[in-house]
């Protein structure tokens, strides 16, 4: 969801010394009729690189269930509209967000794809308290799934 801090987070994370990619940037996303949607062999071939570290990876696009399945944990950052909406204005990062249309666009976002979100996630964090809270609690989950073999967040 657009200003829920994905891409704040995703930055405190690799300042922190954390393996990160955002999705958004850097060619990961193709667009195919209108729909922004996951580069899919990209997507595979940096999940099958052996790392050493855990990875967590930033996006949010239709087919990114593809790959939920290589995952440890799948978190949903989430915020009151009216947080979402105020980090929007304020942001100098992203333009996306300013005009009537893609305001209206992220209110039907909430409405129809955050439903969906949360149900796939394996844990909701909110976003609207400290950006050093949020960020350790993300942590903390990749931190309590150590045990596991692909240490992927997304």
């Amino acid at each position: 969801m657009s200003g829920v801090g994905k891409s704040t987070v995703l930055a405190e994370l690799a300042g922190r010394g954390y393996a990160t990619v955002d999705t958004d940037d850097d060619g990961w996303i193709e667009v195919i009729d209108g729909e922004p949607l996951w580069r899919e062999p990209l997507i595979k071939a940096l999940l099958d690189r052996p790392r050493s570290a855990p990875l967590f990876v930033q996006g949010t696009v239709a087919n990114q269930w593809h790959f939920y399945d290589r995952f440890d944990a799948i978190v949903l950052l989430s915020a009151p509209i009216d947080v979402l909406l105020q980090r929007i204005d304020r942001r100098t990062n992203n333009p996306f967000g300013k005009s009537a249309q893609e305001r209206a666009q992220i209110l039907a976002d909430i409405a129809e794809v955050e439903p969906l979100l949360r149900q796939a996630a394996t844990h909701e964090v909110s976003t609207d308290r400290p950006l050093a809270e949020v960020v350790e609690t993300v942590a903390g989950i990749q931190r309590s799934l150590a045990d596991r073999s692909t240490d992927h967040v997304i």
